[in-house]
């Protein structure tokens, strides 16, 4: 067996992992605020809502066009002009003052944070031989995590200390730090000085894809296509919710403010850290015992649909630590739900097209989380409470497994797109 000298790669996947972090950070800023800056600057529930869709529709929008620039330009470039404009984007948000310069910076954010995963996605495809591409990923991935956790430590500690603005400055300064490191480390490997050949041998031991990358309009015919875009259309936008919402809603229902926040924020996605685990773990040991791999998915998905039902309690109870209890669960829910329906995505479609699928789902899922997040501001201006939007989360799961029952059959892979 040859001996691997080098482990530059794994400095690589360091890189993406910080990088990961720091966009779940500064995405997560204005939600962790938001209760002082509605108050401060007297915005509506509708203004909040429309700010929030903002941001979504420009991550929608990038995820159309990030792709092919990185392909285009490269991925030490594009990486390099993504984490600027969103850090640029973040620190601005210290400048705004109206509903409508708040808006413009978190289209700004969006659209810079969109590239995030496809960068990191195709950093570790050039880096990494396939055998070794899952671990890698899952790796950068966990930042998501990280940064959720970070967020609700940092943030308040800022703005308690040195003001609001200073939260945004602060955090969108991250990305500059990450940009000192990156540009002088990153290259492709073939280029790489400092990378030993044994290395480079063991990172191209596959050779090159040269599979053909199939486009959109080409899985749009399958049924398949159809059921899994409605599933992360429905619910998509309930993880936005967690991730904006979650603040006003503790804020507005049990008095946690600023000072307080962290705690229960940090019990909420480490729990749902959990499911991601867990809901990789089921559908797994179903198919070790001979179950077809979509049945086992879609059965994972029913399981974890009944255990985001109970939130809708989390509108109506008064104690703090039931309702943060019953989102967690959600939360634990949601994250087992997507480690089981992108993994559908490369059961069903060939290789060629899973990165195109997976582009068209998360788009699905931002056009859902606009439309969600204008219409929670609204019904929050016109109710005053969250019932409706928790009745909505509680079944959300529950349709979205309907649309993958009725449109996604068991047994059956598209082997071919032409």
């Amino acid at each position: 067996m040859k001996v691997i000298t080098g482990k530059y790669r794994w400095r690589i996947v360091a890189l993406l992992f910080f990088a990961t972090t720091i966009n779940y950070i500064d995405r997560q800023v204005l939600g962790i605020l938001a209760p002082e800056l509605q108050e401060k600057l007297s915005w509506s529930e509708s203004d909040y809502g429309l700010i929030i869709a903002a941001f979504q529709a420009a991550y929608a929008i990038g995820l159309l066009t990030t792709g092919r620039l990185l392909d285009r330009i490269g991925t030490r470039v594009g990486y390099s002009i993504a984490i600027t404009l969103w850090s640029i984007a973040g620190m601005f948000h210290a400048a705004a003052r109206s509903v409508f310069s708040f808006a413009l910076a978190r289209f700004a954010l969006g659209l810079g944070e969109s590239a995030n995963f496809p960068a990191a996605v195709k950093t570790v495809a050039e880096w990494f031989p396939k055998k070794e591409r899952a671990l890698a990923t899952g790796l950068f991935n966990s930042g998501s995590s990280i940064g959720a956790i970070l967020a609700p430590l940092l943030v308040p500690w800022i703005a308690l200390n040195y003001g609001w603005q200073w939260a945004f400055i602060g955090t969108g300064a991250l990305g500059f730090i990450w940009l000192f490191f990156w540009l002088p480390t990153y290259r492709r490997p073939e280029a790489h000085p400092k990378l030993k050949p044994s290395e480079l041998d063991h990172i191209l031991q596959d050779g090159r894809d040269t599979e053909q990358k199939v486009p959109w309009r080409k899985v749009f015919p399958h049924r398949q296509t159809l059921g899994i875009s409605l599933s992360l259309f429905l619910t998509a936008p309930i993880w936005w919710f967690f991730l904006y919402w979650l603040p006003k809603f503790l804020n507005n229902n049990h008095g946690i403010d600023l000072s307080n926040i962290g705690l229960p924020l940090i019990v909420i996605y480490i729990t749902s850290d959990g499911g991601a685990i867990l809901g990789g773990w089921l559908s797994s040991f179903m198919i070790k015992r001979g179950m077809d791999p979509i049945k086992a998915r879609k059965r994972t998905i029913l399981f974890l649909a009944f255990l985001v039902v109970p939130i809708f309690f989390a509108a109506f109870t008064a104690s703090l630590w039931v309702a943060v209890g019953l989102i967690a669960l959600a939360a634990f829910a949601h994250q087992g739900y997507a480690s089981n329906i992108f993994t559908i995505i490369s059961d069903i479609y060939p290789k060629n097209a899973v990165g195109s699928m997976v582009g068209l789902s998360l788009f699905a899922g931002s056009i859902g989380g606009v439309l969600f997040s204008s219409a929670v501001g609204f019904i929050l201006e016109a109710t005053g409470n969250y019932y409706l939007i928790f009745g909505f989360a509680s079944i959300a799961y529950l349709l979205s497994w309907f649309f993958l029952k009725l449109l996604v059959p068991d047994n059956k892979t598209i082997e071919h797109l032409s």
